[in-house]
């Protein structure tokens, strides 16, 4: 999986990082430590670029929505495992997440797993970068 970060201007700084190549087990653990460094170095608003993942694995859900609460402000703890030990999603985070990350361009098959595992209501999708930026409140 490569990784990348890049700033873009809307209402409010954005920071957009975009992902290639299946995010699975062999990459959840790396997806989660970027999106955990980019919010220690302050960033506040995440745009994830998903037009590069061909495949979401179980683990690679689990990666977005510890990066989602990640952004919304809730300590990521281990289990022991090395897993993130929050897991649920529930109406009391929804809101923030939903003002904090959202995602781009989820190939068909990546955004059919997202409806089944109802993330895509979780998550706001965009189909443009312009209109995904302009989204995020200040």
């Amino acid at each position: 999986m490569q990784i990348s970060f890049s700033k873009r201007e809307g209402l409010t700084p954005v920071t957009v990082m975009k992902l290639e190549g299946k995010l699975d087990a062999s990459s959840y653990a790396a997806a989660i430590a970027a999106a955990q460094s980019a919010y220690e170095e302050g960033a506040r608003s995440l745009l994830i670029d998903l037009s590069g993942v061909p495949y979401v694995s179980s683990a690679g859900l689990m990666a977005l929505h510890t990066v989602s609460l990640l952004f919304a402000g809730y300590a990521m703890k281990s289990d022991g495992t090395g897993r993130p030990a929050f897991r649920s999603v529930n109406a009391q985070n929804e809101k923030v997440v939903r003002r904090r990350v959202k995602l781009l361009n989820p190939q068909p098959p990546v955004e059919q797993v997202l409806d089944v595992v109802g993330l895509r209501q979780y998550l706001d999708i965009y189909t443009d970068l312009e209109t995904a930026i302009q989204s995020f409140e200040a």
